[in-house]
C-alpha cells in the first residue's frame, strides 16, 4: 500500500473526528433533563411522582434546576420554584457553593454557568 491510496480514508476519518469534536461540547453543555427533588409544584415539562418531578418523555422538555433566591441564571427562566433552560440555551448551570465557581464556569447570581 502506498500513501496516495490511503489518503481518502485518512481525509474521511479526519473530517469525522473534527465534526464530532465540534458537536460534542454543545451537546454536553446543555442542562441535564432528569428527575428533580419536588419543591412545591413541578416546573413546566415535568410531572409529579412521589417526592420528585419527572420530565415528560415528549422530547421537548428542557433541563431544570432548583431556584435559589428570586432569580435564575443566565439562559434560564423561572417556573415556580425552579429555573428551566431557555430553548436557545446550550449551557449548564449549578447552584453556587460559597462565593466562587469551579474552573471553566462563571458566576451568574447564585449560580455557576458552564463556559462554552
Amino acid at each position: 500500500m502506498n500513501l496516495s491510496s490511503l489518503m481518502p480514508q485518512i481525509k474521511g476519518r479526519l473530517a469525522f473526528s473534527l465534526l464530532a469534536a465540534l458537536l460534542a461540547p454543545a451537546a454536553m453543555a446543555q442542562q441535564p433533563v432528569q428527575p428533580l427533588p419536588k419543591v412545591g409544584g413541578c416546573p413546566l415539562g415535568y410531572y409529579s411522582s412521589g417526592n420528585y418531578c419527572v420530565p415528560f418523555k415528549s422530547g421537548n422538555t428542557r433541563g431544570a434546576l432548583e431556584k435559589t433566591g428570586n432569580s435564575c441564571p443566565l439562559g434560564f427562566y423561572s417556573s415556580g420554584n425552579y429555573c428551566v433552560s431557555s430553548p436557545s440555551n446550550e449551557r449548564e448551570a449549578i447552584q453556587k457553593q460559597g462565593n466562587t465557581c469551579p474552573l471553566g464556569w462563571f458566576s451568574s447570581g447564585s449560580y455557576c454557568v458552564k463556559s462554552r
